[in-house]
């Protein structure tokens, strides 16, 4: 790894950062407050950080996934490979299940996924233990903490001292700092105090989760006596990957968990689909998963663990804002877009080390008032492509196996070129800027974007003709994995001959003769779920 460059405050800086208390309060110490706090202490040891963190323990967040790229930040730049090898789960790539019927056997339902084991490292991460070991990590390098702590008030003034007050040990200070960082994930204090907060109203997704016991084992003896062909065609486990049960306007994750417990839940567009009747919110979940051919057989006997339920409405939004002269938003508190693919922790990176470097630079007397316009700049343009590119009404086609076959082939191949091969190329290069710069990420984002509007638009013929599911079974597409490099034209010629061939379909597809409605259950859609969102000029 790159040696970090360490940087000296200059002398007349010093003093004037030394009449405040801190040169920088991070608000939360989760990952990307506590990431941000490490990096800075790393290039500026000298440097006055306080973490201010509500909680008095992280508590058990929803189960979560890394990807490639927040993966090499882990474990690149911050370092933590023998904290994720050894307090977290290696993850086997995605997987994902479609059905046609809800009496359709497990192996004949739809899979995709990888054949092999992961080329590169993932982690199938407890967010409450990883976050408490970062948080850890900074403490060691220097950086102060008060917890349990509630921030009461903030003071903003652009270039001078930013005061924030906050009831600590039962007592109320109000503390001074040069900078402050907000890393308050979903609550983006800084964003809404200063009117910047916009809900993306264009993707009205909702989840519901909790965590299970009981749940089947993917990868047992038992299934592998019953299922031979199924269990003999993937080299990898299937225990260990992040999988997905896809239905039409919805997905569902299954995602294992260290000790046992299994993390499952949904996210949905409410334009599209509504969660079962049930009498309590577990209960709707688990009647959902077992609604699956696939869900039923992993969850039949499960149970929720009591208590441990959760639900977030209008999961999407972001900051118009991310920064000013004094202050920055990093993580979550910056924007949200979709858990699909996880990219939550990528954008964590990408903002946590590009605003510790900016601020780590400042900190030396350097002028970063065009680092500043450029944060500023360049965030909503990365947020709006990454959106229109990969998920704007991409819960239209979620459902159908052939379609999301031709775009996890194209969007993940995508995502190895524009992101994956720079990070792990020059990890300090690469995140020391924002994803779809430039007109190189201009041309990327409207690719993407083009056969991402197709797909949905072969969707919706498909439900306008009452002809949705009918690829949903007999068939399983396992890839040799993913590497960044040129043996990548072997996925984007399969996603392109998936792609010509769903449009063939539609050249010559009729409308379904009327048959009596199909037996209640998520995955086929009723009549009022698959007229929704459909123009009426479609049949």
């Amino acid at each position: 790894m790159r040696r970090i460059a360490q940087v000296a405050f200059p002398r007349e800086s010093a003093h004037h950062f030394l009449s405040m208390d801190y040169d920088v309060v991070i608000i939360g110490g989760a990952f990307s407050g506590a990431a941000t706090a490490l990096m800075l202490k790393r290039r500026c040891p000298n440097a006055r950080v306080l973490i201010i963190e509500k909680t008095t323990e992280f508590d058990r967040k929803v189960g979560e996934s890394t990807t490639e790229v927040s993966s090499c930040y882990m474990t690149r730049i911050l370092g933590l490979t023998h904290h994720l090898g050894h307090h977290h789960l290696p993850k086997q790539g995605l997987r994902l299940w479609f059905s046609q019927h809800p009496e359709q056997s497990f192996d004949d339902c739809v899979e995709l996924g990888a054949r092999y084991g992961a080329r590169l490292a993932g982690f199938q991460v407890d967010r409450a233990t990883l976050d408490t070991h970062l948080l850890e990590e900074a403490v060691k390098i220097g950086c102060e903490l008060m917890r349990p702590a509630k921030v009461t008030l903030l003071q903003l003034h652009d270039g001078g001292e930013q005061v924030i007050t906050l009831d600590f040990r039962n007592d109320q200070r109000a503390i001074r700092a040069r900078w402050m960082v907000d890393a308050s994930g979903r609550a983006a204090m800084i964003a809404r105090k200063l009117g910047y907060f916009r809900p993306n109203l264009e993707h009205p997704i909702n989840a519901v989760w909790a965590r299970f016991t009981g749940v089947k084992e993917w990868d047992s003896y038992e299934w592998r006596e019953k299922f031979p062909g199924m269990a003999n065609a993937c080299r990898t486990s299937r225990e260990w990957a992040t999988n997905h049960l896809m239905g039409y306007g919805w997905w569902c994750w299954i995602i294992p968990l260290r000790g046992g417990d299994v993390s499952a839940g949904i996210v949905y567009d409410s334009r599209i689909f509504d969660l079962p009747a049930g009498a309590t919110l577990a209960q709707r979940l688990y009647n959902h998963l077992i609604s699956h051919p696939v869900g039923r057989a992993i969850f039949g006997e499960a149970q929720a663990i009591e208590g441990d339920v959760h639900a977030f409405s209008a999961l999407p939004y972001w900051s118009e804002k991310v920064c000013g002269n004094g202050w920055a938003a990093v993580g979550d508190a910056t924007g949200f877009i979709d858990p699909l693919y996880s990219p939550g922790l990528d954008f964590c990176s990408f903002t946590s080390y590009y605003v510790a470097n900016f601020l780590s630079r400042s900190l030396a007397g350097e002028n970063i008032s065009a680092l500043l316009d450029y944060y500023n700049t360049q965030y909503p343009v990365t947020y709006r492509r990454w959106f229109e590119s990969l998920y704007q009404d991409k819960y239209f086609y979620m459902g159908e196996a052939d379609l999301m076959s031709a775009a996890l082939l194209l969007d993940v191949a995508s995502y190895y070129i524009g992101l994956v091969r720079p990070v792990y190329r020059d990890p300090e290069w690469a995140f020391a800027r924002l994803p779809f710069e430039g007109r190189p990420g201009r041309i990327a984002a409207s690719m993407i974007r083009f056969y991402r509007r197709r797909l949905v638009a072969l969707a919706k013929n498909r439900a306008a003709a009452g002809r949705l599911g009918e690829m949903n079974s007999g068939w399983r597409e396992l890839y040799d994995g993913f590497v960044p490099d040129f043996r990548l034209r072997k996925q984007i010629g399969q996603g392109l001959r998936r792609w010509c061939r769903a449009e063939w379909r539609n050249l010559t597809m009729s409308p379904r003769r009327a048959q009596s409605p199909p037996t209640t259950c998520a995955v086929i859609p009723t009549e009022a779920q698959r007229s929704r969102g459909i123009p009426s000029n479609i049949a």
